[in-house]
């Protein structure tokens, strides 16, 4: 069994990464920029939809591997994400959030988990999603909540989760493309093996947190 809990730095990050890992070095780089801020996407998408897997038992690892169900995102990320939700409502649909900002000490235990990079974030390199700037979500009818059928379920590691797997029924291909559209057109960009994975453009401009969901709150 898996056993997440917090650790030092150093046992956290052996690959010397740049990695924040203080609350008031994070609160310093907000207070001179706020794109900076991590944002709950609850308060910033109207109607956003969430199914925080990492929060519960239902995910790869068979444990809750997040203290809290929040789904946390970098300032830019939000605006934008609020921008699909808006461009989705004309289809009759809208967005749920599987994950968003993740902990950097949890993508060192996904990677020993599947030790695949194709789907797991290698902890030498760090994820998008800890940098507050990859989402994964999928989409839902407005008004019911009920989830639309994609090509797999969430975090389903197979060849059908590809952003191109063709051998699937025309409303599945359909609501895939509805999604990636959507997402693209608000500068998101997919990641292929994973069709519910995006990443926003300015990624490169944040850095690494392993901050639990409690130390970001300001």
């Amino acid at each position: 069994m898996l056993v997440f809990q917090r650790r030092t730095t150093m046992s956290r990050n052996p690959y010397k990464l740049p990695l924040i890992c203080s609350r008031e070095e994070y609160r310093a780089r907000v207070a001179t920029d706020p794109d900076q801020q991590l944002v709950d996407l609850a308060d910033w998408v109207p109607g956003l939809v969430l199914d925080l897997r990492y929060a519960t038992a239902n995910n790869l690892a068979g444990r809750p591997l997040y203290t809290r169900a929040q789904a946390l995102a970098r300032r830019p990320v939000a605006v934008a994400l609020a921008r699909v939700q808006h461009q989705l409502a004309a289809f009759g649909v809208g967005l749920v959030v599987y994950d968003a900002y993740r902990p950097y000490h949890v993508t060192r235990e996904f990677y020993e988990l599947i030790g695949d990079e194709d789907f797991a974030a290698p902890p030498w390199r760090g994820s998008r999603h800890n940098r507050g700037c990859a989402l994964d979500v999928g989409l839902v009818q407005l008004g019911s909540g009920q989830t639309l059928p994609l090509p797999t379920d969430f975090d389903e590691l197979t060849p059908a989760a590809h952003a191109r797997y063709p051998a699937l029924p025309a409303h599945v291909l359909f609501n895939r493309s509805l999604l990636l559209a959507a997402m693209r057109g608000q500068g998101f960009r997919n990641y292929p093996a994973e069709w519910w994975h995006f990443d926003h453009p300015r990624w490169p401009e944040f850095d690494l947190l392993d901050l639990s969901f409690e130390e970001l709150v300001i």
